[in-house]
């Protein structure tokens, strides 16, 4: 009979921790260190999500219930947060954004979920990332904290790549 320590098999799935993160946000023409935008970590990443909206069809003779099938995709909008530094990356990518003449600063960007060993656990791909909202700190002379500053992105489209 096995002891419930050796229940734990080579197979045994554990959760992933959610507090060790890379974003990788590439731009060409927007940073001065290359092409990729904002070299501070961020300290939250938000909004990495699928809903897939069902179609539901109602058939006559079918009295126990309806078929539902699978409709359009949507996806979430990416809500990232970090201490603001000398590094004005994503100001400069939104400015570029928002001018009428500067549609080709839609991007890709990639986010890494590692473990506490630093190996990848998840790689999410995002592709037509486009910025569409960007908050500057929360300015109080009271309190003693670390100025954060805030980025909305949508994308068109995610998914899963396992390491």
């Amino acid at each position: 009979m096995a002891s419930p320590v050796n229940a734990l098999s080579a197979t045994d799935v554990r959760p992933f921790t959610s507090f060790n993160f890379v974003v990788l946000i590439e731009v060409k023409g927007v940073t001065n260190s290359g092409s990729q935008v904002c070299s501070a970590a961020f300290s939250e990443c938000d909004g990495l999500e699928m809903t897939l909206e069902p179609k539901t069809i109602r058939e006559g003779g079918r009295n126990t219930g309806p078929v539902h099938l699978s409709g359009p995709v949507s996806y979430g909008q990416l809500t990232l947060k970090r201490g603001m530094t000398s590094s004005f990356d994503l100001w400069n990518w939104f400015e570029k954004m928002a001018r009428d003449d500067q549609t080709g600063y839609r991007t890709s960007a990639t986010v890494v979920m590692r473990g506490a060993d630093q190996k990848d656990q998840a790689i999410f791909q995002l592709t037509g990332c486009l910025p569409i909202k960007l908050k500057a700190p929360a300015l109080n002379a009271k309190d003693g904290i670390v100025a954060v500053e805030e980025i909305q992105i949508a994308y068109e489209s995610m998914s899963l790549k396992a390491p």
